[in-house]
């Protein structure tokens, strides 16, 4: 006996199949929009408390730029700049590569995978603020670290690069300056001599000079080799070829060139090379506060090599000596940026506050006719008469005048000032002072910059805006009134504080810590988590 299916059935059949296949269907899309809504709502969740990374997240309806599959090249170019985080004196533990692939093969649920993908971005926003504005807030080091860092938004940083080809983008973050450049290939040339044992044994005098002979001159012989100041000879003797080496050692190291092995050009001598990388990547670190625009034009003022500067295109068209603030906490020179605007020819000094009440009421007190160079004023402008004030009744903050010295030859800040006006109220300027000119450190001053060719200076400048600077400038000096001279177009001014620093050719150059910056700021580093490491091959 046979059965027969009839139509009804059959269509009945297929559509109890159809619909199981639909449920099949619905599940599986179900499953998976639950999963898409649980990632979405993990990275929402672990983005919360970042306004950026919310901002960021939310524009993209929480997709990740890091989970999935396609977004392979994106972590690897990452991971790798992680791992090459050493090479640009950062802290490596900051960025540890093999944590991050672990949580991201160990996420495995949409909300593990949320909180891993956010993760992510914040130590890619961390490493592309250190590697490009550098770790540390310079101010929080040290109070006369005036620097404003150019911080990059890190809304638009990570805007950018989920638009961008992620390995370029990641190698264009550090500064792409010749100074960063050059910087960080010398750093790769101390670690593998700090691999090879470095610059020998030190030289144990302390003064060593033409016609010596003996071990001392040996050794200071090897070690200006193992420096690169010096070919390889076999001599025993303080000959000419030493002293040669010697006089090129103390050109690149700030010091007085008599070619000559005294004290202070043997302790630069032996400064083991672990030091001299601790300042390279303090320079790197600095150079990352100023990562920014310096000027076709601009006046560089190295406060360690005690300098002022023109650069026109990236070379030196001018050079001068300066004196710089003293090693005392108010009158040390603080490091900032801002734009020269005029010159003063023949100015008046008019007395800082805290040098009237801390140096000069004292004297006034004592003597009503003390610093007569300098007239004392009321707040009209009016003189004030010594023999009648009576300067005994007045404290620092109450002494009611101010003191101004008038145009002379004598005047504080000799015949022309340069003016880039900052609330720091500090500038460059000439000074009767020559003298301290000739000395090897010349920290000095109440903190402005004082310079040893300020005719020429200002010559410099105005040259860019007249035919016959020197003329001009000389007519205005022999008024004897007090002139002021607009530049048509202002310059940058960079104040700096170098340790280590380089040349497009030559030798690397070394200066001494002057106020001990440099130091505040390489333990500063260390306690981030950066250090100096030896490198073989």
């Amino acid at each position: 006996m046979r059965f027969e299916t009839s139509p009804t059935q059959t269509r009945t059949a297929r559509l109890c199949g159809i619909i199981a296949l639909l449920l099949l269907m619905f599940g599986a899309a179900t499953q998976a929009r639950a999963q898409v809504t649980e990632f979405r709502q993990a990275v929402a969740q672990a983005a919360v408390e970042d306004n950026d990374l919310a901002a960021f997240y939310r524009a993209r309806n929480y997709e990740g730029i890091w989970s999935a599959s396609g977004d392979r090249r994106r972590r690897n170019a990452l991971l790798e700049a992680f791992a090459a985080a050493g090479d640009h004196g950062l802290p490596v533990d900051r960025y540890n590569a093999q944590a991050l692939i672990a949580q991201l093969q160990n996420a495995d649920t949409p909300a593990l995978q949320g909180q891993a993908e956010v993760a992510l971005s914040h130590l890619f926003l961390q490493y592309a603020r250190d590697v490009q504005t550098g770790i540390l807030v310079p101010a929080r080091v040290d109070s006369n670290i005036k620097r404003e860092v150019p911080y990059r938004s890190r809304l638009a940083t990570i805007q950018t690069f989920v638009q961008s080809d992620p390995v370029g983008f990641l190698r264009a973050l550090p500064p792409s300056s010749h100074e960063y450049i050059r910087l960080m290939r010398e750093k790769f040339l101390m670690e593998r001599l700090l691999a090879q044992s470095g610059w020998g044994p030190t030289v144990a005098a302390n003064k060593i000079e033409a016609g010596d002979t003996g071990a001392q001159v040996v050794a200071l012989r090897n070690r200006l080799i193992a420096m690169g100041f010096l070919d390889r000879t076999n001599t025993q003797s303080y000959d000419a070829v030493i002293a040669a080496a010697v006089q090129r050692f103390q050109q690149a190291h700030g010091l007085a060139i008599d070619g000559t092995a005294g004290p202070s050009t043997l302790r630069e001598l032996n400064i083991a090379p672990e030091r001299r990388l601790q300042s390279i990547i303090v320079a790197m670190e600095r150079e990352r506060w100023i990562n920014r625009p310096r000027g076709q034009r601009h006046i560089w003022v190295n406060l360690t090599d005690f300098t002022a500067k023109i650069i026109d295109s990236g070379i030196v068209t001018f050079s001068t000596r300066s004196v710089v603030g003293a090693n005392q906490d108010d009158r040390q020179s603080p490091e900032f940026s801002d734009v020269m605007e005029f010159m003063v020819i023949n100015p008046s000094w008019y007395v800082p506050r805290s040098i009237i009440t801390k140096e000069y009421l004292p004297q006034l007190q004592q003597n009503p006719n003390a610093v007569r160079n300098l007239l004392i004023t009321d707040s009209r402008g009016r003189v004030v008469s010594r023999e009648t004030a009576d300067f005994s009744q007045y404290t620092a903050a109450t002494f009611p005048f101010s003191m101004r010295e008038p145009p002379s030859q004598g005047n504080a800040l000799g015949l022309v000032k340069f003016m880039f006006p900052n609330r720091y109220n500090i500038y460059l300027h000439d000074t009767p002072a020559k003298s301290l000119f000739g000395r090897e450190v010349r920290a000095f001053s109440h903190g402005c910059i004082r310079l040893n060719d300020p005719f020429d200076f200002a010559y410099a400048l105005l040259g860019a805006q007249m035919s016959d600077p020197q003329a001009f400038f000389q007519r205005q000096l022999r008024t004897g009134i007090e002139q002021r001279v607009n530049l048509n177009t202002p310059l940058p001014v960079h104040i700096v504080y170098r340790t280590a620093f380089t040349q497009a050719e030559g030798q690397m150059q070394y200066r001494r810590d002057v106020y001990g910056r440099d130091g505040q700021i390489w333990n500063a580093l260390a306690r981030e988590g950066v250090a100096v490491r030896a490198i073989r091959g």
